[in-house]
């Protein structure tokens, strides 16, 4: 770790970049090794210190660079960005030079005052009511609110440099977070450059210009006249956001230029709002409207809202009269409706005087193409009248609810960010960034209740439902409250709404460009390059052409909620990295800002995704699958990035609770799986040699259990510490290529057999340590150079036993398949010798859950005696496995000629308590005299090496309770020799402890202390003689008695018997299961005594004998598998 502390920062692509240039720890004044300043310290009064000065230099020479540090480049360039190449100097940076105001609290203001103020929040009190419009405007305006509190902590904990939002979650949440996180803030923020430019087209076509439109609308009614205006809108938006386009390419220079301008637009026209209002109390504007019964009539193409009028003492009709009659005269056929109600004129601004505001208060929602009618008035309609002439009336273009009315009215609030994306230009950002944020949402939040408040004051209520004026001679609604002029609003709204689409278009490539230059996202990494002044170009057309796929709907409507969804997940974040942080407690989490609390966050958090589905839930659920699906990507083909976030704190915290939680006690059988620690070895390159273990691991990873990857190293760890990291790399690197998720660990040690030690008995931590070890099987263990392999592995063998650990060992693992290998047939083949807590029916199980071997089948082989019941043994087993849940054949194999007697197989089946297979071997008369030579050799050398000078040897073995009360038997019968039920075929330490009832003789322990045999001789009367106590029988009577040979000194009983038992079992195995794709067998145990381990090799290599791929398995002790649920 801290070799990578000692690493500058460097600039992207340079030679120790990692994703974005960066280490994980960096810091700019640790490990900067600067030559000069370390020779200021030679002979000052520091010499302990001096051979550190390269790495750590004095507090006092860096005390000035701390505290004019910045690392904020300015502009477009990110905090990770490098300022300067390897080798060169920094840079100097300007002092940043903006205060308060203008760098937090006038660019906050702009971007949150905008067209959804000037073109929908009259219609939505309309439509709302007041008391429901001002829930809406509070509900949005608390989520801001609690969101800029969040921000202001994150803000002023520590220095955020230019990307804003996306650099507080990305580096609170981290790298998966803030990327899905980034790119949608990057889509709203894209979404309302479309959505101004539709604003902007919608002031110019229907209140500047209308006679520009190239689709006419005039004669045109319901959804023709639609389709020709969003046509226009189409075409339109598309050539303004053209030319946009080219503005931000050519010269964005002069759009920050003008954004005084345009918020000297936005200001005015607010004011001109007040002042209006204010007005009204003394003398309302006057802007009749004209219905017809109680339906609103569209005023235009008429001068007088009459029927007729009287002129020079003669009734004339007015032009209102010809619009629904088919002629002039009074006697003409009008329209059923028209003939029947009554013209009326009323006021469309009474003023805030009229108390109008009683009948605003209530909502009046309508369906799309409804009529907009006045409450209070008379009207008159015959049954079944069809209404005709309905482009002469003010219809409902959509159809209205209340969440769709959050959905369009959010985007007006948004923007809080604008002053954390300056922070690089600002003089104290930590002081300033809370400030100026929620001051400007305190003002704007005045200024949008207030209208609520002033706007149902006010305005008749049908003029409030009427979206787009045409009750008011297409004047745009709010205007007409404005003071002095009402073209004081739709300049000021026109110009606004075109610099609002200018700084959506300038900021969005910017926000994409950082997110590019992380390095996160690996198909964004071509919109991080751009022009020499680093004007990102190709995240400018990436973001022209969404902002078009915006402009293509040409519905304000419609694309108000999809940058909400994008917009309320940004904030939902930003509060829950700021909850996640406080209650985290992390060290570095220090805010300046210490107005906040993680239930305020909460609660923000909240809020936003109440009001995600309550704008639009199938909107909410397509911004959370974009999101979701961005966060998977990271995760798997990003680059991985430390920064200190979080999600790793909390990742950190969790796994500490569920670590204390393990230690409570052993897992439940029902909870067991393998946790492997799997042990590679690695060549002089320290590259792994057996990559194929890996793939086994990853095939046996069904159990969702820890994996270790380790390796031991002879030597140093001072001397050898580069091996061992570039031993860790090649460990991480084969994991990722075998897909094996799991950790990987070195040891260093004197020798290899202690590092492996070190590895079994210190892996893991707590209570999530290993539980089963899986090792390779030495191949070359029969060359004399490699002797000490297989006594290396003989050593695992005892030391995982004793640490009740199980052992899987692999033979011939190069034969294993790959990963990417198929097996569509074959059987795998487990035979069942020993009980071992189930492990032999557990890993076939998780095997088979693998692409690799799921179209294996499963055999169970067992081994009876003759004397055994094989059909009952075979109903108990099947019994047994389906009791189990494991699909599998099962076959009992007899071993003939009585090769196996006396061991009780049947408890073996008994569900809850299975009890250790016994063997007993029936020796033939010339094994018997190898083995009585064996025994008597090894009690000549006893003595030998006690007392040279005897002449007679014991003969030490382990005796029956009751041998001396024996009875007469006939010679044949004497001569048998019977092996003890304590005899193992495959010894477990673990499982089969020597059993008390037959103990070993103290003579045979003292006198054969390299030679351990464990018989019991159960007939002892020979030739019609009384039998003699063993231990008084000299060699020479029994060599004579069994008629031994002299070639039969050196054999040593003990290994015959083994051998034979590694034969016989191998030739079964061999005949059953010499075509099965793999087979899993119980692994014998080591001797105790280790003069016998080079022939404990030979054995194995004996009962694995022709079989291509063997899986030796060694319970660890414990029952691993249970019938219960």
């Amino acid at each position: 770790m801290l070799n990578n502390l000692t690493e500058c920062e460097e600039g992207e692509g340079g030679a120790n970049s990692q994703g974005d240039g960066n280490p994980k720890e960096s810091s700019p004044f640790i490990n900067s090794s600067d030559p000069e300043k370390s020779q200021q310290y030679d002979g000052k009064n520091m010499a302990l210190f001096e051979e550190e000065m390269d790495t750590s230099p004095m507090v006092s020479s860096l005390l000035s660079s701390l505290a004019n540090y910045s690392n904020l480049p300015q502009g477009s360039k990110e905090h990770e960005e490098a300022e300067n190449n390897e080798g060169t100097r920094k840079k100097p940076v300007q002092a940043p030079r903006m205060g308060t105001l203008m760098g937090v609290y006038l660019p906050c203001l702009q971007n949150i005052l905008g067209v959804i103020l000037f073109l929908r929040m009259t219609w939505m009190v309309g439509i709302g009511g007041v008391i429901e419009a001002f829930v809406i405007v509070l509900m949005c305006c608390s989520t801001t609110m609690l969101t800029a509190i969040s921000m202001s902590a994150i803000a002023t904990n520590g220095v955020v440099p230019a990307g804003g939002s996306y650099y507080m979650i990305s580096r609170s949440l981290g790298p998966e977070f803030g990327g899905a996180v980034g790119i949608c803030f990057y889509l709203g923020t894209t979404y309302a450059g479309a959505m101004y430019i539709l604003g902007c087209i919608e002031i110019l076509l229907i209140y500047i210009v209308p006679q520009a439109a190239i689709f006419k609308m005039e004669g045109l009614e319901g959804s023709e006249a639609e389709a020709a205006m969003l046509n226009n809108m189409r075409v339109y938006g598309s050539l303004v956001l053209t030319f946009m386009a080219i503005v931000v390419f050519v010269g964005v220079r002069y759009v920050n230029k003008l954004a005084l301008v345009f918020l000297a637009c936005v200001i005015s026209s607010i004011l001109a709002v007040y002042a209006g209002v204010i007005k009204t109390a003394f003398e309302p504007p006057l802007f009749p409207v004209c219905t017809l019964g109680n339906r609103t009539l569209v005023w235009k193409g008429f001068d007088v809202c009459a029927k007729v009028i009287e002129r020079d003492n003669a009734t004339v009709t007015t032009k209102l009269w010809r619009m629904f009659c088919d002629s002039e005269f009074l006697n003409a056929t009008c329209d059923t409706y028209f003939s029947n109600n009554n013209v009326t004129e009323i006021q469309g601004i009474p003023g805030v005087t009229s108390g109008i505001l009683k009948e605003n208060l209530f909502s009046t929602y309508l369906e799309k193409g409804m009529f907009l009618e006045k409450k209070g008035l008379s009207t008159y309609l015959e049954p079944d009248e069809i209404p005709t002439n309905s482009n002469r009336y003010v219809l409902a273009d959509i159809s209205t609810f209340f969440t769709m009315l959050v959905g369009i009215y959010f985007p007006s609030v948004t923007g809080i960010m604008a002053g954390s994306n300056r922070s690089g230009d600002l003089r104290d950002a930590q002081k300033s960034i809370p400030i100026g944020t929620i001051l400007a949402i305190t003002t704007t939040s005045f200024i949008y209740m207030s209208s609520v408040v002033l706007f149902g004051a006010c305005i008749e209520g049908t003029v409030l439902r009427d979206k787009f004026g045409e009750a008011v001679r297409g004047n745009l609604v709010i205007g007409t409250l404005a003071w002095p002029s009402p073209w004081v609003i739709v300049f000021g709204s026109f110009f606004s709404t075109c610099g609002a689409g200018l700084q959506s278009l300038t900021g969005a490539p910017r926000l994409l460009q950082a997110i590019a230059r992380d390095g996160i996202v690996p198909f964004l990494r071509v919109f991080g390059h751009g022009k020499a002044n680093g004007e990102p170009t190709w995240a400018l057309l990436l973001t022209a052409v969404i902002c078009e796929s915006g402009i293509l709907i040409a519905s304000l409507d419609s694309v108000a909620p999809i940058l909400s969804m994008f917009f309320l997940m940004c904030y939902m974040f930003v509060n829950l990295a700021c909850a996640l942080q406080t209650l985290l407690r992390t060290p570095n989490w220090r805010p300046r800002f210490k107005f906040y609390h993680w239930a305020l966050s909460f609660l923000g958090m909240s809020l936003c995704l109440s009001l995600m589905f309550i704008c639009s839930w199938y909107y909410a659920i397509v911004a959370m699958a974009i999101a979701s699906c961005i966060y998977k990507y990271i995760e798997f083909r990003g680059a991985e990035k430390e920064w200190g976030d979080g999600i790793r704190g909390l990742s950190l915290s969790a796994a500490r609770f569920a670590l204390m939680r393990l230690e409570e006690g052993p897992p439940h059988t029902k909870n067991w799986r393998p946790q492997i620690l799997v042990l590679v070895n690695v060549d002089a390159e320290q590259n792994v040699e057996q990559p194929r273990l890996l793939s086994l691991t990853n095939q046996l990873k069904a159990g969702k259990g820890l994996t270790i990857v380790g390796t031991a190293l002879a030597g140093t760890f001072l001397e050898n510490h580069p091996q061992a990291q570039q031993a860790e790399q090649s460990l991480k690197k084969i994991m990722e290529t075998e897909k094996v998720k799991g950790f990987c660990q070195v040891v260093v040690s004197s020798n290899i057999r202690d590092a492996t030690s070190h590895l079994v008995q210190a892996s893991g931590l707590g209570g999530l340590q290993h539980n089963t070890v899986l090792v390779s099987w030495p191949r070359n263990w029969k060359q004399a150079e490699d002797h000490q392999l297989w006594r290396n592995f003989i050593e695992l063998v005892r030391e995982t036993t004793a640490a009740s650990k199980a052992l899987l060992v692999p033979k011939n693992i190069a034969a294993f398949p790959s990963n990417g290998e198929r097996f569509t047939e074959g059987h795998i083949d487990v035979w069942w010798i020993v009980h071992d807590g189930g492990m032999l029916m557990l890993l076939p199980f998780l095997l088979r859950q693998n692409k690799v071997w799921r179209k294996c089948k499963m055999r169970i082989f067992t081994v009876a005696q003759m004397d055994d019941n094989s059909i009952q043994m075979k109903k108990d087993l099947t019994t047994f496995l389906y009791h189990l849940r494991i699909d599998a054949q099962v076959e009992v194999v007899e071993m003939q000629d009585s090769d196996i007697s006396a061991y009780t197989y049947e408890k073996t089946l008994v569900m809850e308590q299975r009890s250790q297979i016994l063997k007993q071997i029936n020796l033939t008369k010339t094994e018997r005299e190898r083995e009585i030579q064996s025994i008597t050799d090894s009690s000549r050398g006893s003595i030998r090496r006690k007392n040279p000078a005897a002449v007679n040897t014991q003969l030490s073995v382990t005796e029956e309770p009751a041998a001396s009360s024996k009875e007469e038997k006939p010679e044949e019968e004497c001569a048998t020799v019977s092996p003890p039920p304590q005899e193992q075929l495959i010894h477990d330490k673990s499982t089969n402890p020597p059993t008390p009832a037959t103990p070993q003789s103290p003579a045979a322990e003292a006198e054969t202390p390299s030679t351990v045999v464990q018989m019991t001789w159960t007939e002892a009367k020979c030739d019609g003689e009384q039998a003699k106590p063993l231990g008084a029988t000299t060699p020479e009577a029994i060599k004579d008695l069994f008629n031994m040979k002299p070639e039969w000194e050196n054999l040593n009983q003990f290994n015959v018997r083994r051998m034979h038992t590694a034969l016989r079992l191998n030739s079964e195995i061999v005949k059953k299961s010499q075509e099965a794709k793999l087979v899993l067998l119980n692994m014998p145990g080591p001797p105790k005594n280790r003069t016998g381990d080079e022939n404990y090799m030979e054995f194995l290599e004996v009962l694995t004998e022709g079989l291509n791929r063997v899986l030796l398995v060694r319970g660890g002790g414990r029952e691993v598998i249970t019938i219960y649920s």
